[in-house]
């Protein structure tokens, strides 16, 4: 059904003129900190409670809680936050899922301002969680005040769900809301992330790659560095296993989908442990790791295979021991179908407020979204922002969150 110009138009005059407010919400949000107790924090309830406040205040009063038991934090709960704006029918609703914890600042030392304390300069906004996930939370939220400071009834239910432990694990987040709730949303609904995305907003998440982290320990034999004889080196083992499972894995796994960015598989060497402290002492044991990105056609197992495969010939020729460990796994969840309701309605609405041509890509994997596919919901992961994610000197550009805002009112008045 076509969107009526005039009331687009009105609801994107008045989420303008919200600009102030939401970079006031920001600041207060900020400045309740929201660690997980993995981080030493105390959770998310007082984030939470006055989230909670301000959206009464907002006149948005059908809100729910399916909060998790958790005994690490004062409360002893983790808070699940489902705010209801009622349409003039209830399906297929619309979901925004937002977070509300945040890591932490990590070097306090890279960081030119408090990342607890929001620092305005040149129109964009500094501090930790402010554009992860400050930034789609109030943006979504401003577009449901904009319907009721309109007087304006959306089509269907829209839904903005706001949970926890996102940044670790989402079991006491999503996971806890979709299998304590397993009715709460359809597969037939509308579900946005708004957690990641690029500068210009044409990115629409679809699908992601599996997750695979291999870790290798090679052991040799340690020995005096001017006998190199009577000892094993595990550092010369390890650097040719290293170059032969890179070289193995992109050979194997060649094939490539322009849906993703970058196109293929990826298999990168990274961490590597300290050995020995001193210049002359050959290593007995060396470990260092892959962060291995999967396109969804292979089967994860089988990568594991060829590096354990690659690994025994290091074994052989080089007279060591190697051990291949998952140090973690995440399989790809099914993608999101480009021509799904969902997908539609996102573009359209990028095309209409932001007036870019949008496209549905695949990503490297590790959003929430794939939460929701694995349920068998189909989602998008949008968002128009720099993707400044746990990084010292995080900010938001306020025209984004406002911007945004707006794509999301388009996709709200939309059926």
């Amino acid at each position: 059904m076509p969107i009526a110009k005039d009331i687009i138009e009105r609801l994107k005059k008045r989420i303008d003129s919200y600009r102030d407010d939401m970079v006031e919400f920001q600041k207060e949000i900020t400045a309740i900190v929201a660690l997980g107790p993995e981080y030493k924090g105390q959770g998310e309830w007082k984030r939470a409670r006055f989230i909670m406040e301000k959206l009464k205040s907002f006149g948005l009063a059908d809100i729910s809680e399916y909060n998790a038991p958790d005994d690490r934090v004062p409360e002893g709960t983790r808070p699940n936050l489902v705010v209801r704006l009622s349409g003039k029918k209830q399906k297929p609703a619309v979901w925004v899922m937002a977070h509300m914890d945040t890591v932490p600042p990590g070097d306090m030392q890279q960081w030119e301002t408090d990342p607890f304390e929001v620092v305005e300069k040149e129109g964009k906004l500094y501090g930790r969680g402010v554009e992860d996930n400050q930034q789609g939370l109030v943006s979504a939220l401003y577009a449901l005040r904009a319907f009721l400071d309109e007087g304006q009834k959306p089509p269907t239910d829209v839904c903005l769900m706001l949970v926890s432990d996102e940044e670790t694990g989402n079991a006491l987040g999503v996971e806890h809301v979709l299998k304590n709730a397993p009715d709460l949303v359809d597969p037939r609904d509308i579900v946005i992330v708004p957690d990641s995305g690029n500068q210009d907003g044409s990115m629409v998440e679809v699908a992601e790659k599996s997750i695979l982290w291999i870790e290798f320990v090679v052991r040799g034999k340690q020995v005096h560095a001017s006998m190199p004889h009577v000892g094993i080196n595990a550092a010369r083992a390890a650097a040719y296993l290293t170059v032969r499972v890179d070289e193995a894995l992109k050979k194997r796994f060649d094939k490539q989908d322009p849906v993703f960015d970058p196109p293929g598989s990826t298999f990168e060497p990274t961490k590597r442990e300290a050995n020995v402290p001193n210049v002359n002492t050959i290593p007995g044991e060396e470990r260092f790791c892959f962060d291995c990105r999967i396109l969804p056609d292979y089967d994860v197992d089988s990568v594991l295979k060829t590096a354990r495969e690659v690994a025994a010939t290091v074994e052989e020729e080089f007279k060591v021991e190697v051990e291949v460990n998952t140090a973690a796994l995440m399989k790809a969840a099914p993608a999101t179908s480009v021509d799904s309701p969902v997908v539609l309605r996102v573009m359209e609405a990028i095309r209409e407020v932001i007036g870019v041509k949008p496209k549905p890509m695949g990503i490297g994997g590790g959003t929430v979204g794939a939460v929701f596919r694995r349920h068998g919901i189909p989602a998008v992961v949008w968002s128009t922002m720099d993707d400044l994610a746990h990084q010292p000197n995080e900010y938001c550009v306020i025209d984004n969150m406002v911007q945004d805002a707006k794509v999301f009112a388009h996709v709200f008045l939309n059926e």
